[in-house]
């Protein structure tokens, strides 16, 4: 197979594949945990609350692993990045349908929605200064 080919069909797989962390994100940003249709059920909820926290923790390494070299981690630090931040618009979302949170989840807002776009804006001024 020629790599322009096996290029389009790794495109393709993705593309498809990428259609279910989008739906089901979208479903969980809409409608919180009813997504999940036995929302009482303690398995399923640990489930869904254990893999949020798995990517929380993923993106909390991905940002730690830039940090050695964070002049060239451009890429990388805008995609945590970006993540982060629609993850604070998804909970904004949750703020206005259900009112405002305890303690701890107004604090993630800050870091959500101020602080790490801040430190996104200080990466890339920094990567800037080291490519001159």
């Amino acid at each position: 197979m020629d790599k322009q080919k096996e290029r389009r069909l790794l495109q393709l797989a993705v593309a498809l594949a990428c259609l279910v962390p989008l739906c089901a994100g979208t479903a969980g940003v809409v409608q919180g945990i009813s997504m999940i249709e036995s929302a009482g059920a303690v398995p399923d909820l640990e489930s869904h609350f254990r893999y949020l926290s798995g990517l929380l923790l993923g993106l909390g390494i991905g940002f730690a692993v830039s940090v050695p070299t964070i002049e060239r981690r451009s890429e990388l630090f805008m995609v945590l990045s970006f993540t982060v931040v629609v993850g604070g618009l998804a909970r904004l979302c949750a703020l206005m349908v259900f009112g405002m949170p305890g303690t701890p989840y107004v604090l993630a807002f800050g870091m959500e929605l101020v602080v790490v776009p801040l430190l996104f804006v200080w990466q890339r001024r920094v990567a800037l200064a080291f490519r001159s």
